[in-house]
């Protein structure tokens, strides 16, 4: 175009915008993922100026292409820029497939989505793969972390073999208190439920491990399958205790509660969508949840205190290593 005033060339802003879709294609991404459909996509668009290319297929097409991206900045994303001292590990149900969510916190409290794995099962040989595939983007573990689990055998196997001595598990208490109380009447659960969270909340590790020795007397006399339960992983649900940083760090790592408020967010993205054709499309969707819910993310409450619990960790586990200054 040229201004006839100045005899100048002028060049146009929906010009511009033609030749560098991929900024049209993130805004799309963005009007799709918070509901509105391909389909509703033509009509709503008209009112929209800077608007182009309405029809619902070319719509699915740039959506396609706009969660492809996500998912390889998400899936490749490196991760030795970081300082992890936590991961807190749990699955999502998914379009009746299982996924296995990981979240990084680090020393300063934020966190980080560090990617998930679509899987039948928490199987350990998917879960160690997907712990391997971590270090492989460069997740460093030599100076300890901390694993928050839900308690899976599969999860909990693979920890094992593929950070050996430079990790601690902290089981969710939340899920050991409902897998124990599930074994009692109605009439008893209530109560029970009460006396474990209290006992968990006790701020020693005697002090705990004393309340739940007198709620096992009790349960025994209630149900042994409750009492089995009980004693299943019972240690691991007072590492925070045992660290000596519970009352500082409780409230954020007692539980796996921080990855249940993201799945609840996955949840509202994902169950707009009515038909899920292939992994793909799990894939894409997931990946593009996930790091927009990862703007949002807080940190966590007490992450003034992660240099104590490094400093725990690293004397229990016993990891002679010289933290640069």
């Amino acid at each position: 175009m040229r201004n006839l005033t100045t005899g100048k060339e002028v060049t146009l802003d929906c010009y511009k915008k033609l030749q560098t879709p991929t900024e049209l294609d993130e805004k799309l991404l963005l009007k799709v993922l918070y509901g509105l459909s391909c389909h509703q996509y033509e009509k709503v668009a008209l009112t929209v100026p800077e608007s182009f290319g309405l029809s619902s297929s070319t719509t699915s097409r740039r959506f396609i292409r706009a969660s492809a991206r996500k998912l390889k900045e998400l899936s490749e994303r490196r991760l030795q820029k970081y300082d992890f001292v936590s991961v807190i590990l749990d699955g999502k149900s998914l379009a009746e497939q299982q996924v296995l969510i990981a979240v990084g916190v680090t020393i300063e409290g934020q966190k980080v989505i560090l990617g998930f794995e679509q899987t039948a099962t928490e199987n350990a040989k998917v879960c160690h793969q997907f712990l391997q595939s971590l270090i492989d983007r460069g997740l460093s573990y030599q100076q300890g972390l901390l694993f928050v689990i839900d308690g899976a055998k599969g999860i909990r196997k693979a920890i094992d073999e593929v950070f050996g001595d430079y990790a601690a598990v902290q089981r969710c208490q939340w899920h050991k208190r409902e897998n124990v109380v599930a074994y009692l009447g109605k009439s008893e659960q209530k109560r029970m439920r009460k006396k474990l969270q209290q006992a968990y909340e006790q701020p020693t590790y005697e002090k705990a491990k004393q309340a739940l020795g007198n709620i096992r007397t009790e349960l025994k006399r209630l149900n042994e399958s409750a009492v089995r339960s009980l004693d299943e992983g019972l240690e691991e649900t007072l590492t925070l205790h045992r660290l000596g940083v519970f009352g500082e760090l409780g409230i954020s790592l007692k539980t796996t509660n921080c990855l249940e408020s993201i799945n609840s967010q996955v949840a509202r993205f994902t169950g707009r969508i009515t038909y899920w054709k292939n992994s793909s499309q799990r894939h894409r969707c997931m990946a593009t949840t996930l790091l927009e819910i990862e703007k949002g993310l807080k940190k966590i409450k007490g992450y003034r205190h992660l240099p104590m619990l490094r400093k725990a960790l690293q004397r229990k586990l016993n990891i002679q290593h010289i933290i640069a200054a």
